[in-house]
């Protein structure tokens, strides 16, 4: 039994990865600039964007003038024609409005400020961005972390369990603490297992945010550790409420619904338009008689039964709206921003005691075995204390996970650029 057993636990140790502390490779800032560069949510954002900017050159063309070539025939032939043959016309029409009423200008606003708007989500894309590859690049080194501790568990088990076989090949103890000890080993082995899988799925997470192929073998060269972050409160909340994205989009969206309400207000003003034709005409094409005109037209729609009166109340409405959203957007980005700061600051407690925990545990452990190979303490003890330990450094690794990521998670709360 102990020698399968111990082979089974240095073939083990032997075949799987060796999760040491990174020396070079890919940092986190690095993983940042590759997902900004490849990332489709970035690229989908930067779409958005050109379309805003070809919107405005829409609005804008309303300004100018337009211009339209026409030419036609029409052949006519039979007894009731008193001039069989074929006739030509063709024409240059030139129209221009110069006064809509504002409407024109209204559309050109609009357009612009959706410019803004989307201007401003290729800010907040890239802020997203930069949250996940961070959350996933912590990712890895927390399973780093994590299969190194099981990857400790097991060998300290495994060295152990050497020893009670001594023991017991010689009647000194029982053989229900053998079976216990190798029980502690084989969960041991199957928690590393699980961590080095949970490593690998954590690489191939971060591959794809940073567009790499899911297979690739990333060497950070990063560990977690634990940065000061001395900002208050009150201060990332101020900083946030003048910095998020969010928060400019809903000032441009008021912006937009206010503008609506002047393009709606135009149906009750007068507009202007100048027109120019010439044309020509006869029975070779393009026409040999020519003929042309120039008008400016004013129309004032004086009644409508009412239909632009109900179009005003509704962006009025509309307008309306969008300030009460903004007064909830507001609200839910401070709560944001207090969660993301009041988890950074428990994880940063929980780092303290969880790291006395894990130096506690450690004395613990060499105690239980001191006493334990002196034949005054039991090989419970010695189990339970290395369980400790386990799960003391499993705590510490947590709670250096959660600090990292919730101020990172605090700082895209905030609103700031990437």
């Amino acid at each position: 039994m102990l020698l399968s057993t111990a082979a089974g636990a240095a073939i083990m140790l032997q075949s799987i990865v060796v999760f040491a502390d990174p020396v070079q490779g890919i940092s986190l800032d690095d993983s940042v600039a590759l997902a900004l560069k490849n990332n489709p949510a970035i690229k989908m954002a930067v779409d958005d964007q050109q379309k805003a900017g070809w919107v405005v050159d829409e609005a804008k063309a309303g300004r100018a003038p337009t211009l339209a070539i026409g030419a036609g025939s029409n052949r006519a032939d039979g007894p009731g024609q008193a001039a069989p043959g074929t006739s030509y016309n063709s024409s240059v029409k030139m129209n221009w409005t110069l006064y809509s009423g504002g409407r024109i200008e209204g559309l050109v606003d609009q357009a612009e400020l959706n410019a803004i708007i989307s201007d401003l989500g290729v800010d907040k894309a890239r802020q997203q961005v930069k949250l996940d590859v961070t959350a996933a690049y912590y990712g890895v080194l927390q399973a780093n972390d994590m299969a190194t501790v099981n990857k400790e568990a097991v060998e300290s088990l495994t060295q152990h369990l050497k020893t009670v076989q001594a023991q017991f090949d010689s009647g000194v103890i029982a053989k229900a603490d053998l079976l216990r000890s190798e029980v502690e080993l084989a969960n041991a082995q199957q928690n590393l297992t699980k961590a080095q899988n949970t490593f690998e799925i954590a690489k191939s997470n971060l591959n794809n945010i940073i567009g790499a192929p899911l297979d690739t073998q990333q060497i950070l060269n990063s560990q977690l550790t634990h940065t000061d972050f001395n900002t208050s409160l009150d201060d990332c909340i101020a900083y946030a409420l003048n910095n998020r994205p969010e928060i400019q989009q809903s000032q441009n969206g008021i912006a937009i619904a206010e503008k609506g309400v002047d393009i709606a207000e135009s149906g009750n003003r007068p507009t202007v338009a100048f027109g120019a034709t010439d044309g020509w005409s006869g029975n070779e094409f393009p026409g040999q008689t020519n003929n042309w005109s120039m008008n400016v037209m004013a129309n004032w729609n004086v009644f409508d039964a009412g239909v632009t009166n109900a179009k005003v109340n509704q962006n009025k409405a509309l307008a309306a709206k969008a300030k009460d959203q903004d007064s909830q957007l507001r609200g839910n980005i401070e709560l944001e921003v207090r969660q993301n700061y009041m988890n950074m600051r428990e994880a940063e407690e929980r780092l303290q005691t969880t790291q006395v925990a894990a130096n506690k545990a450690t004395e613990d452990l060499k105690i239980a075995k001191t006493k334990y190979y002196a034949g005054v303490g039991t090989n419970l003890d010695v189990i339970d204390a290395q369980l400790a330990l386990t799960q003391a450094k499993t705590n510490h690794a947590q709670a250096l996970y959660d600090y990292n990521v919730n101020m990172a998670k605090l700082e895209k709360s905030m609103g700031v650029k990437v």
